[in-house]
Order: C-alpha cells, then sequence, then structure tokens
C-alpha cells in the first residue's frame, strides 16, 4: 500500500481541458465531462489521458489513471532541454519543437506548455500549426517527443563512441 502512494506521489498532474457534453432525455439535459490530463514526474517521463464520466472529480481520476499508464520516456539534454528540433503531428495539429540555449524558458501555447513542464523541460521553444484542438495539440507534441534520439542511443545504433559522433558534428559545422 505505502509502495503505491509514493509511486503515484513522484508524479505531477495538470489538468488540460474539460469539455462538457449534453444529452437531451425526456426529462432535461444529462451532462458529462470529459477531461485531459498531462501527467508527468518532471525528469523525463511524461503520459497524456482522457477520460469521461458524470462528474468532473471522477472523468480526472480516470484520465490521471490512463496517463499514468501510457508513459513514455524522453531523452533530455543538461536536464533542461530537448537535444535536437523535432515535428510531430496528428490529424490536423502539426507541432514544431525546438532545443533553446539556457534562460529560454517554456515558449509554447497552452496544452504543449503543459506537457514540457511535466515533461521537466526548462528551456524549449515551440510552435502549433493548424488544429487549436487541445487533444490534437497534446498527441502531436508527443508525436515530436517520441522522434527525439540521445547522442548515446544515435552512436550504439551506429556503432560509433558518443565523442566520435560529437567530432562529427564539430566537423560538419565547420564544414559550413
Amino acid at each position: 500500500m505505502r509502495d503505491v502512494q509514493e509511486r503515484e506521489s513522484e508524479f505531477a498532474d495538470r489538468l488540460v481541458h474539460i469539455n462538457r457534453v449534453a444529452k437531451v432525455v425526456k426529462g432535461g439535459r444529462r451532462f458529462g465531462f470529459a477531461a485531459l490530463v498531462v501527467v508527468g514526474d518532471q525528469k523525463g517521463r511524461v503520459g497524456f489521458g482522457h477520460g469521461k464520466a458524470r462528474e468532473v472529480p471522477e472523468a480526472i481520476r480516470k484520465a490521471t489513471e490512463q496517463a499514468k499508464r501510457q508513459l513514455i520516456r524522453v531523452p533530455l539534454r543538461e536536464g533542461r532541454t530537448l537535444h535536437h528540433d523535432a515535428n510531430g503531428r496528428h490529424g490536423a495539429g502539426k507541432v514544431h519543437v525546438r532545443a533553446a540555449p539556457a534562460g529560454t524558458g517554456i515558449i509554447a501555447g497552452g496544452p504543449m506548455r503543459a506537457v514540457f513542464e511535466m515533461l521537466g523541460v526548462h528551456d524549449v521553444v515551440a510552435k502549433s500549426i493548424g488544429s487549436a484542438n487541445p487533444y490534437n495539440m497534446v498527441r502531436a507534441t508527443f508525436d515530436a517527443l517520441k522522434n527525439v534520439d540521445s547522442p548515446r542511443s544515435v552512436a550504439a545504433r551506429r556503432g560509433l563512441k558518443v565523442s566520435e559522433l560529437q567530432a562529427r558534428r564539430g566537423e560538419a559545422a565547420a564544414d559550413a
């Protein structure tokens, strides 16, 4: 019991959006609520969930549980920004995320800002292009974050050492 509470307390959650829907029945309207929640440990793990219920707290609880089941790990450079720029899309929602120098802060719109705050990123520049639907924006942001690779994983995939990879990057910059 105590282990479960400790594991849950390591995650912070952010409510991104609540949608109220009405079903018209014989006696009037029945309201339901849908919640979009982003959960993260602020150290490189983040997830999102969508929950529906008759009451807002129950919808938020369901969304939070789903978000904790769907966590992804994102490699961070120096624990504060992304390793490189990335694009993501979901439906009509497109996002572009860029690594930023220290002191930049999180420059991103509402739903994307929540994702980066829960991820633990301190410096990032992001732009949403297309859909302003929070669900599509969050899913597109996750698509972009899944495309981010660390130099360590790239070096392992290519059979190189990280130092060799970084040296090549310096040579390419000098040639340009």
